[in-house]
């Protein structure tokens, strides 16, 4: 499933303190890993599940090693780093992989905007014919019989980044959602209305009034080997029906 040169495998014992997960490697040392992930991770965290690490020589880290992928079911892939979505994002659209974000030559992370003291994952401007696009990241694992569902948590954050979406278009830009698929699983990607009814409730009048949602599924199947990557591929729906 997974060849493995540049990720170490081993097996979950438990994740704790939201940012630690114990691993015992194929072995048998058991180590602490850095779980770079703030969320619930519902459905992500399988006792005794396959999971892989980064490692790094870093003198200065106090953790070496980072959880990066955990098996969530026989042959099924999720990327649990939050770190990530943002630069799969950014070269996704760069290389213009994505065409209705593609012929922007400005690209900016992390540009302050809105009413609210937002910070934007991607800016992108300079396009001939088009506004603007404020581009939101969001990274998605949760999986349910085939369906993404976001969020995987109550998200007021998420809901603050909906509302200035949607100020950006009414001010004449691209507001854009881009849903950043890391589970090879998923095939569909639907508003957690069972978890966080307000924000699938936003989404949907945000939708309506034009901002534009997408889904992009990751390439994970490689992500172990040397020239492998976790670049955005396929192109997912996203059903807003309620």
């Amino acid at each position: 499933m997974v060849a493995t040169p540049d990720l170490i495998e081993g097996r979950l014992v438990r994740r704790y303190k939201r940012f630690l997960a114990d691993v015992v490697l194929a072995d048998g040392t058991e180590v602490t890993a850095h779980c770079p992930n703030t969320g619930s991770m519902m459905g992500c965290q399988p006792e005794q599940g396959r999971v892989w690490l980064s490692a790094s020589d870093d003198p200065k880290r106090k953790l070496r090693y980072t959880w990066e992928l955990v098996e969530t079911a026989p042959g099924t892939l999720a990327c649990i780093n939050t770190g990530r979505p943002n630069r799969q994002a950014r070269d996704a659209i760069e290389q213009g992989r994505i065409p209705t974000l593609a012929g922007y030559p400005e690209v900016r992370a992390e540009k302050r905007y809105g009413q609210e003291n937002s910070r934007i994952d991607l800016h992108l401007s300079g396009h001939d014919a088009r506004a603007d696009a404020w581009v939101e990241v969001k990274n998605v694992t949760l999986c349910q019989q085939g369906v993404g569902y976001f969020p995987d948590a109550v998200s007021v954050r998420g809901q603050k980044h909906l509302r200035e979406l949607a100020a950006q278009v009414a001010a004449g830009e691209r507001g854009v959602l881009l849903f950043c698929v890391n589970h090879t699983g998923i095939t569909e990607v639907r508003p957690a209305d069972h978890i966080d009814p307000v924000y699938g409730r936003m989404l949907r009048e945000v939708a309506a009034a034009g901002v534009e949602v997408m889904a992009w599924q990751a390439d994970l199947e490689r992500a172990g080997e040397p020239s492998g990557s976790l670049a955005l591929v396929r192109e997912l729906p996203v059903n807003l029906a309620g």
